[in-house]
């Protein structure tokens, strides 16, 4: 990534110079109760000319393990670069971090409005702004996302297979697994492409849940990244990743046949083979024991952790074929 002047750069009128630190309001909307919502970005800028690395979390209400990973970023200074600037955002969707909940106030998943509009709903303004006035100053953004309703995603990258120029970093952040994902319409992930942005989407854990497991692999993935810039301060050490990557061209869900309590016997990131058994579904009274069988021979990436699972749930999602 090219170095470039550096030069005085300006957030919500906000003008941090080099060498500056400065945590700019993201003002997104008062609460019903007249009360003001602070969203901070918090900006740190070298001396030295570099490139500028976006860390996002939070777009998704309950997905609090990203929250995690950006605020160690912060807390251990990670993110005062050795050149350049880092810009962190712990929580995009505040509204939904404050009340608990995946979506805005009015319902809608902030990742299926972008690039959002001035005009237009809570969720599609918040958007536009971040669209507007933090993305065009990003050369790089990794967006830290948890897997929803239950369901605990192993540390993963993902991106489309038109995106494979972000091999090389992938492999640099390095965890367990990177999965070739198509781009979702209006997603947050979608918009960055479009506008020319190499983004790493990075998925691990669950809702309303903080795992060291996924808080680490975030964090050293994210050092090991700013080191591959020239951005890590001599102060922290990047550790090499125990294992390669492996990289998923397809994957499947297993699903439920049948509605029950449901108990996985198997944890993400295992090797299973086809026909072993991963799990199963009984009922409250003891009438009957379904166990869950893999399909395929592969990874499990994603496990659903919920005790209790209807008919069609996805209860596992594994590899189906990897990249060669």
């Amino acid at each position: 990534m090219p170095e470039k002047k550096q030069e005085i750069l300006t957030i919500f009128n906000e003008q941090i110079k080099p060498g500056e630190s400065k945590e700019v309001n993201f003002d997104v909307a008062n609460l019903h109760t007249s009360s003001s919502v602070n969203v901070p970005i918090i900006v740190e800028r070298s001396k030295k000319p570099g490139p500028t690395v976006l860390f996002t979390a939070g777009i998704h209400g309950d997905e609090v393990n990203g929250v995690e990973i950006v605020r160690q970023l912060i807390a251990k200074g990670i993110n005062k670069p050795k050149i350049g600037t880092i810009i962190c955002m712990p929580v995009i969707n505040i509204f939904g971090f404050i009340n608990l909940k995946r979506e805005f106030p009015d319902g809608r998943d902030l990742n299926r409005v972008f690039p959002g509009s001035p005009s237009g709903s809570l969720a599609g303004r918040v958007a536009h702004k971040l669209v507007t006035e933090v993305i065009p100053h990003a050369d790089f953004i990794i967006d830290f996302h948890t897997g929803g309703a239950g369901r605990f995603n192993s540390p993963q990258l993902r991106y489309s297979k038109d995106s494979r120029s972000l091999d090389v970093l992938a492999k640099v952040f390095g965890a367990p697994f990177v999965l070739y994902s198509k781009n979702l319409s209006k997603s947050f992930r979608t918009t960055c492409y479009k506008l020319g942005k190499p983004l790493l989407l990075f998925e691990g854990g669950k809702s309303f849940h903080i795992d060291d497991t996924v808080t680490n692999s975030g964090v050293n993935g994210s050092k090991r990244i700013l080191k591959h810039l020239g951005m890590l301060k001599t102060t922290f050490k990047a550790s090499k990743p125990k294992k390669d990557c492996i990289f998923i061209n397809e994957s499947k869900w297993i699903r439920a046949n049948y509605s029950g309590m449901f108990k996985p016997s198997i944890a993400v990131g295992n090797l299973v083979k086809r026909g072993d058994v991963l799990g199963n579904i009984t009922d409250p009274y003891g009438k009957f024991n379904f166990f869950v069988k893999a399909q395929n021979s592969g990874y499990i990436i994603n496990v659903n952790e919920s005790p209790i699972v209807y008919q069609g749930d996805a209860l596992f999602h594994i590899t189906a074929k990897l990249k060669r």
